[in-house]
């Protein structure tokens, strides 16, 4: 057996790919983007997280100069596309978030009530800063989101399997980190994020996670660790219509 880093492990003789082993809450549309199925009963919502063989997102897009960050841009129209930052947040309509991953995280999350929307480019650095935990602040400030109302769901991403770090960098984790974790050096970044989030009081009932490793899964998913500088980009949308 191999483990996905997520605590599901994997027989080492499967033949499937990594959509198909995601977790049962998520699935793939005709777009090929793998979408959560909690954000799928929002009629006025559309989002997918990217694979390698996802169509591009709909127009208009507002994207980032992403720069590794804990920086969160809050999105009035397109004129606020290509703003050095890591996060985006938006209550207006017809405008989709994107955020561009090849290992790091991304996060999508949408306020039922306050039909707000946010797209988190989640790498280790803007983790080690509480990316996620500022971007509900942000939503709360805002657009008076109540983290209650909010659903994340957490793309593919680099696993626990995969993600060997320094320990200069695991150090920076040790408040999501129990003892054990920061013996080894693996890092599930995805998972600091889920912890994050639930500092952020968005309950856990409310928290989906992909649970599927970009670098283990080359049939699907870009890797910058496992392709190095011939790695693409897999672009994650959020938007309301």
């Amino acid at each position: 057996m191999i483990s996905t880093g997520f605590g599901r492990p994997i027989p080492s003789h499967a033949k499937m790919s990594a959509v198909q082993r995601i977790s049962p809450l998520f699935q793939r549309d005709s777009r090929q983007l793998i979408q959560c199925s909690r954000l799928l009963a929002y009629p006025w919502l559309d989002h997918g997280f990217g694979t390698r063989q996802s169509a591009p997102p709909p127009l208009p897009v507002v994207t980032l100069k992403q720069i590794h960050s804990d920086v969160v841009i809050a999105v009035s129209g397109v004129e606020d596309a290509l703003a050095q930052g890591d996060a985006l947040i938006t209550s207006r309509r017809g405008i989709f978030l994107t955020v561009r991953t090849a290992d790091c995280v991304p996060i999508l999350i949408a306020d039922s009530r306050r039909r707000a929307v946010a797209a988190i480019h989640a790498g280790w650095r803007g983790t080690a800063s509480s990316i996620a935990i500022k971007t509900v602040r942000r939503l709360r400030e805002e657009f008076d989101c109540a983290p209650v109302d909010l659903i994340a769901a957490i793309g593919p991403a680099i696993g626990g399997c995969c993600y060997e770090v320094g320990t200069d960098v695991l150090e920076r984790f040790q408040p999501w980190l129990d003892a054990s974790s920061l013996r080894r050096p693996f890092l599930d970044l995805a998972g600091v994020n889920r912890k994050q989030l639930l500092e952020a009081e968005i309950p856990a009932e409310h928290i989906f996670c992909a649970q599927a490793c970009t670098k283990c899964a080359s049939e699907d998913f870009h890797s910058f660790r496992r392709d190095q500088a011939d790695a693409g980009r897999m672009e994650s949308m959020v938007g309301i219509l």
